[in-house]
């Protein structure tokens, strides 16, 4: 036992060094920034680099870009992952373990396979320079693993619940809607989590598809707090935090429903 909770220690601690260390960054002078060896503990505060951060219209407008984004991406992917999930956990068909790796296998498809076809096909048709180029790419490899999670969650609702309000008289999308889906809430909010994290993270699409400050969101933005000479280090480090902790905050508020929907997703494979 006493061994479980040292390694729980450790893993804690090796889990939250690193954002501390950022946020260590982001609060002391540029002297000590550079300091050789480096203070453990902050030693010379300073709220320079958060003053450039908070201040900066442009930094300002790639968060509402990144929750543009996001949101968008996960209400896409949440609207037709939840449908093909109930249709793949409820019909029987040939293959369908086949079918599901397939899904899945397209998230682990590197994306910078298929960068520059796309940023030709995005250029042809003029979406390049928007929101949608980003959207398009992120809803494909997010989707999959919105269909995964939620096809676990799905099969373990009893189809009795469906019948039952089919003989009350409700269609298949009424029982879907009306039954499945509220039952399902622990699961559907979990993925949600992920699929909104996963997009709020992502960098080479938005990089590669997003030329103009008013779409880039904050993963393209954060860099650009350097000179041709010199890196603020501190002023990344100190948005970095910002960009990072609202995650951490969501995460914390809603583990409960997190931690059961995935216990709740591992019961039956």
């Amino acid at each position: 036992m006493v061994l479980f909770y040292v390694f729980v220690v450790i893993f804690v601690f090796v889990s939250v060094f690193p954002l501390l260390w950022v946020f260590k960054m982001s609060i002391v002078t540029k002297t000590e920034l550079f300091a050789t060896p480096p203070t453990i503990l902050p030693q010379d505060l300073s709220g320079e680099s958060w003053t450039k951060v908070l201040g900066d219209t442009t930094f300002q407008r790639a968060l509402i870009n990144s929750s543009i984004i996001s949101g968008v991406t996960t209400v896409i992917c949440l609207f037709f992952g939840s449908i093909a999930a109930y249709a793949i956990s409820r019909m029987r068909f040939r293959f369908k373990s086949a079918v599901m790796t397939l899904i899945l296998a397209i998230s682990f498809f590197p994306g910078v396979a298929i960068i520059a076809p796309l940023f030709i096909q995005f250029t042809a048709v003029g979406i390049i320079d928007s929101y949608a180029a980003v959207i398009i790419t992120d809803t494909v490899f997010a989707l999959p693993l919105t269909i995964w999670l939620l096809v676990a969650f799905f099969r373990e609702l009893p189809v009795d619940l469906e019948d039952a309000a089919k003989v009350d008289g409700a269609t298949t999308i009424q029982a879907f809607r009306k039954v499945i889906v509220p039952l399902a809430a622990p699961g559907v909010f979990t993925t949600a989590i992920l699929t909104f994290i996963f997009a709020w993270n992502e960098f080479l699409f938005a990089n590669t598809f997003l030329f103009d400050e008013s779409t880039q969101p904050v993963t393209v933005i954060i860099p650009n707090f350097a000179t041709i000479y010199t890196v603020d280090y501190g002023a990344q480090a100190a948005a970095s935090v910002v960009v990072t902790v609202p995650l951490v905050i969501l995460v914390l508020i809603f583990q409960r429903r997190i931690v059961s929907g995935l216990t709740a997703g591992a019961v039956k494979g």
